[in-house]
């Protein structure tokens, strides 16, 4: 396939541009012809794309997959979906039955970074175009989160929330409660690494032996077990303040905290998909939208243009906001926004710019620099 300019518009699609809304049908079937008349699709008459998703019933997969199929029912692509169940050896037997079906290309969403090699190598041998979400994958497109970023303004928003509620001497004596990720490996590590940066950033002097962390398995159910254990080292009446790699974490957080009986307890999510849990609870503050009903608008225009021969960035990294009970209606208006004033917040920039320095050296990010973004 002969590539086109970088950053040339793929019928309406430019990655640089895109403001997250979904391609008109027009421009889609568009993106479909210029498909079909650099590479038309396999089986002779539809293009089909397989999708594994990260774990189906989890709240921002779904949201994930019905986008995807949104766009490719619009399009006229077939869409084979599969769940990867946050298992890495299941994600390789979907990856297989993806080659043994022959698909067009493959949209991977899965955890478990050791097992990403393997089937990118499988893939590759069947000359399959992949796109991974989120978790790099060899040389795949990379399409998902501005790690660096987005946890940096969660740990800062979650610092400042605290001190304006608390006041800094009980925020000082308290506790900070990160959920990692470590099977996903140093992308997700970034957003996590970040977040604990960034609310460090708004309160130096932090005791480092107050930041208390765990393997949060990205569920909901094991954040609510790890920190039940970890509450048992945090004195009564100490303020709890948590966050993690996503929502569905951090919502597992706040949970152990209320069944605890923590009453100063104040969590900030990133994703912003559980949207009732941030506008009624009150421990809630805020969350870093990532907003995956919108960003994934971008796979079937990508994908597209990957067949067509566009020459796409390698990677491609969505914009963040911080979503709160005074802003969630700006975002979903089924949500009514609350009354008063949202915190003051000061993005801590010179503090960031030092992190992504420091991530710029770290040895382990060598192979994926293309994924620290600039500032």
């Amino acid at each position: 396939m002969a590539p086109v300019a970088q950053g040339q518009d793929f019928h309406g699609y430019d990655p640089a541009t895109f403001d997250g809304a979904m391609p008109p049908a027009g421009n889609l079937t568009a993106m479909v012809a210029a498909a079909m008349a650099a590479n038309p699709p396999k089986n002779g008459t539809q293009y089909v794309i397989g999708f594994a998703n990260l774990q189906r019933d989890i709240t921002f997969c779904a949201l994930v997959e019905q986008g995807i199929l949104e766009n490719a029912a619009a399009a006229g692509i077939e869409v084979v979906v599969a769940d990867n169940r946050l298992d890495g050896a299941t994600a390789l037997a979907n990856a297989e039955s993806f080659i043994t079906r022959d698909v067009d290309l493959v949209i991977e969403f899965q955890t478990d970074a050791a097992f990403g090699a393997i089937i990118m190598q499988k893939v590759d041998e069947a000359g399959i175009p992949v796109i991974a979400i989120d978790i790099p994958m060899g040389d795949a497109l990379f399409f998902g989160v501005n790690n660096p970023r987005a946890g940096f303004m969660g740990g800062s928003y979650l610092a400042q929330a605290a001190v304006a509620e608390f006041g800094m001497d009980r925020v000082m004596e308290g506790y900070f409660i990160e959920g990692e990720l470590p099977q996903s490996g140093p992308i997700p590590a970034m957003r996590t690494g970040g977040q604990v940066a960034g609310f460090l950033a708004s309160v130096p002097g932090f005791p480092e032996d107050h930041v208390l962390t765990f393997d949060s398995k990205n569920t909901l159910e094991e954040s609510f077990t790890q920190t039940s254990n970890l509450l048992g080292r945090i004195p009564e009446g100490a303020v709890v303040m948590g966050t993690a790699l996503n929502d569905q974490a951090t919502t597992g957080i706040l949970r152990a905290a209320q069944q605890d009986g923590r009453e100063d307890v104040v969590v900030v999510g990133l994703g912003a998909d559980e949207k009732e849990t941030r506008a009624t609870e009150g421990d809630v503050v805020a969350a870093v939208g990532s907003f995956p009903e919108r960003y994934v608008n971008s796979l079937v225009p990508m994908a597209l243009a990957t067949i067509a021969g566009v020459d796409l960035p390698d990677a491609v990294l969505i914009n963040h906001v911080m979503v709160t009970k005074q802003t969630i209606c700006d975002y979903y208006p089924d949500q009514p926004c609350a009354e008063g004033e949202a915190l003051a917040y000061a993005f801590p920039r010179a503090e960031f710019e030092a992190h992504l320095a420091s991530l710029q050296d770290d040895p382990t990010l060598a192979d994926v620099k293309n994924l620290i973004p600039a500032n």
